[in-house]
């Protein structure tokens, strides 16, 4: 008889209902102006090891001076804008398939992570991408 492995199964269901949320979110800012709020959302990973965890977020033509990261309680918040991209007066635009404009992503931290028991220590940009790595306080 063959086992099913329910941890599995339940990690991969609220991993697609969390992807669903988020273009709900990036569906519901369609076609408002910045002014309005935040416009989309950057996809992050996030790795956990025993004493630090690593948060990964694409951000293609951000300035790394420009992006502000929060700690706040269960959660990382990750605020910057990308501007639109520069064209030529006259240039015809063919194709805009990477997001501009101001964003925030808050990051809900794993379970049994609390905001508290962690300290940012590293903030590198490599390939396009912000990494943050926090270290886990022994008491928190």
């Amino acid at each position: 008889m063959r086992r099913f492995d329910f941890n599995g199964m339940w990690n991969d269901a609220l991993s697609m209902l969390e992807q669903a949320e988020r273009l709900q979110r990036q569906f519901a800012h369609f076609g408002r102006s910045e002014v309005a709020g935040p416009s989309w959302e950057p996809p992050v990973d996030i790795v956990e090891s025993g004493d630090a965890l690593a948060v990964q977020v694409a951000l293609p033509g951000v300035a790394m001076d420009s992006v502000n990261v929060a700690l706040e309680d269960g959660a990382i918040t990750v605020t910057a804008s990308r501007a639109f991209p520069a064209c030529d007066r006259g240039a015809r635009v063919h194709r805009l398939e990477i997001p501009f404009g101001r964003f925030t992503r808050r990051i809900v931290l794993p379970a049994g992570i609390a905001a508290r028991a962690l300290e940012l220590v590293g903030r590198n940009y490599q390939d396009g991408c912000l990494i943050l790595t926090f270290r886990k306080l022994e008491a928190a």
